[in-house]
C-alpha cells in the first residue's frame, strides 16, 4: 500500500463523516436540502473518482470514495423526493 492511498482513504473518510448529519436532517426534515445539481455533480464525480482510485490500485481510496458516492446519492435522491 502506498501512503497516498491512506491520506486519500482518511480524506475522503471525514468528508463522509461529514455528510452524515446532513443526511440525517434530510430524513428527519423530509426536506432536499441539497440543491439537485450540486447532488447530481458531486454524486457523478465522486463515483468517477472511486472508479479511477481502483484503476490505480488504491483501494482504500476506491472504497471510501463507493462510500462518500453514495451518501452523495442519499442527498441527491432526497432533493428529488422531498422537493
Amino acid at each position: 500500500m502506498v501512503w497516498q492511498d491512506t491520506v486519500i482513504f482518511i480524506a475522503n473518510l471525514v468528508f463522509a463523516y461529514a455528510l452524515i448529519p446532513q443526511i440525517w436532517k434530510g430524513f428527519k426534515d423530509k426536506k432536499g436540502h441539497i440543491i439537485f445539481q450540486t447532488g447530481l455533480i458531486n454524486t457523478i464525480l465522486v463515483y468517477v473518482m472511486a472508479i479511477t482510485f481502483f484503476t490505480l490500485g488504491l483501494l482504500l481510496s476506491g472504497i471510501i470514495s463507493l462510500v462518500n458516492g453514495t451518501a452523495w446519492l442519499i442527498l441527491f435522491i432526497q432533493s428529488i423526493i422531498y422537493k
